[in-house]
C-alpha cells in the first residue's frame, strides 16, 4: 500500500513502485480522473499492469487493462436531471465549475441531457481549484434567472462558492443545487443551511436500508468512530465494489494470471455490496449497479428516488463507441 496524496506526480511515482519494485498483481486507487491518467501512465501504459479505478468519474475511459467501478455520467446525469426538471418545472441551467477534465466532460453529458428535456444552459464557467471570489459569478447566476446550479467546483474552492451562493438568497428564492458527487462527509464541510435541499445522485448513501448497506456501516462505524464516514465519495463504495468484484476474477481464474483473471473479471458480478448488488457489463469494463437519487435534509441525505439498476453505456473494449441510450 502506498499514500498518493491527492498529487499526480506522486501517485504516478508510487504506482510505478508498486508495479517495478514490488511487483504487485493489481492496481486499485485513485480519486481524481488526473490521479487517474497519471496511474496509468506508470502502471498500465509502462507496466502493462490490471488497474481497478474506484471512483464516480466522467467515463470515457477504454483501456483493455482498466476496469472502473464507480457512477459515470449515464448513472447520474442521465436520470438525475430530467427528474429534477420534471419534479421542478427548472428550465434554466447554470455550470460554475473547476478546470480539469471530469467537470469539462462532465458538463457536456449535462448539456446534451438539458437542452434534451427542453432546458437551456445559461452560464458554463471554471475556475481554478483555489479560486475563493465568485462574487461575479453568482451576480450572474442571478440575473439570468437560473432554476438549478449543477456544481462541480471541488475542494478547496467549494466552501467559499457555497457560502457565497447561500449569502446571495439563491435557494431562498426556489433556487435548486446540483452536486453529484455529494455524500455524508461532503455535508460537514459547511453549515446545513448552506446545502439544504442540494440534489446528489450516487451509487450509495447510509439511508440505503437492504441488509448487507445497514450491516457494513453498522460494522464500519463500530470499528472506526469519528466523523470519516463510509460514504460512496472518495471511492469507499467504489472500492470495496472492485476488491470484490477482482476477488471473484481470481477465484473463478483460479490463479493470478493476468489475462485468466481480465478474462473473469469481464463478466464478474457481487450478490452483496454497499448500495447493493452490482456487476461488470461484459465488454463495457464499467459497473451495472443501483443508483440512488438523495436530498439534503437537516444535514443528512435522504434518499428520495430509488431509480434501480442502472447500465453504464460505456464504451466496448476494442471499440471507441459508447452504447446507445434506449
Amino acid at each position: 500500500m502506498e499514500e498518493g496524496e491527492t498529487t499526480d506526480s506522486v501517485a504516478e511515482a508510487k504506482a510505478a513502485k508498486l508495479v517495478g519494485q514490488d511487483r504487485v498483481d493489481v492496481i486499485f486507487g485513485g480519486i481524481f480522473s488526473s490521479t487517474r491518467q497519471a496511474i496509468k501512465r506508470s502502471a498500465v501504459t509502462t507496466g502493462m499492469k490490471l488497474y481497478l479505478y474506484p471512483e464516480q468519474y466522467e467515463g470515457q475511459e477504454c483501456d483493455p487493462l482498466i476496469f472502473c467501478t464507480g457512477p459515470v455520467p449515464a448513472q447520474q446525469v442521465e436520470p438525475l436531471i430530467p427528474w429534477l426538471m420534471e419534479q421542478t418545472g427548472a428550465k434554466k441551467f447554470f455550470l460554475p465549475s473547476a478546470d480539469y477534465i471530469w467537470p469539462h466532460v462532465l458538463n457536456e453529458s449535462a448539456r446534451e441531457v438539458v437542452t434534451a428535456n427542453g432546458g437551456s444552459i445559461v452560464g458554463e464557467e471554471y475556475f481554478s481549484l483555489d479560486h475563493a471570489d465568485y462574487g461575479e459569478t453568482i451576480e450572474r447566476i442571478i440575473s439570468t434567472q437560473t432554476d438549478v446550479v449543477f456544481n462541480t467546483i471541488v475542494p478547496p474552492g467549494l466552501t467559499p462558492f457555497l457560502q457565497q451562493l447561500f449569502d446571495s438568497g439563491f435557494t431562498k428564492r426556489g433556487g435548486q443545487i446540483i452536486c453529484t458527487y455529494f455524500d455524508e462527509n461532503f455535508l460537514n464541510l459547511v453549515p446545513a443551511e448552506q446545502v439544504e435541499g442540494l440534489y446528489s445522485c450516487l451509487d450509495y448513501y447510509q439511508d440505503v436500508n437492504d441488509p448487507f448497506s445497514q450491516d457494513l456501516l453498522a460494522t464500519y462505524d463500530e470499528r472506526f468512530p469519528g466523523s470519516a464516514m463510509v460514504t460512496a465519495g472518495s471511492g469507499c463504495s467504489g472500492h470495496y465494489r472492485a476488491l470484490k468484484l477482482w476477488e471473484a476474477a481470481v477465484n473463478e481464474a483460479g490463479s493470478l494470471d493476468q489475462a485468466a483473471v481480465i478474462k473473469a473479471l469481464d463478466h464478474a458480478k457481487i450478490a452483496a455490496g454497499p448500495g447493493g448488488p452490482a456487476e461488470m457489463v461484459p465488454g463495457q469494463h464499467h459497473v451495472r449497479m443501483n443508483m440512488y437519487i438523495a436530498q439534503a435534509q437537516n444535514g443528512r441525505f435522504k434518499i428520495v428516488k430509488d431509480l434501480g439498476v442502472i447500465d453504464p453505456k460505456e464504451c466496448v473494449q476494442g471499440t471507441s463507441v459508447a452504447v446507445a441510450a434506449v
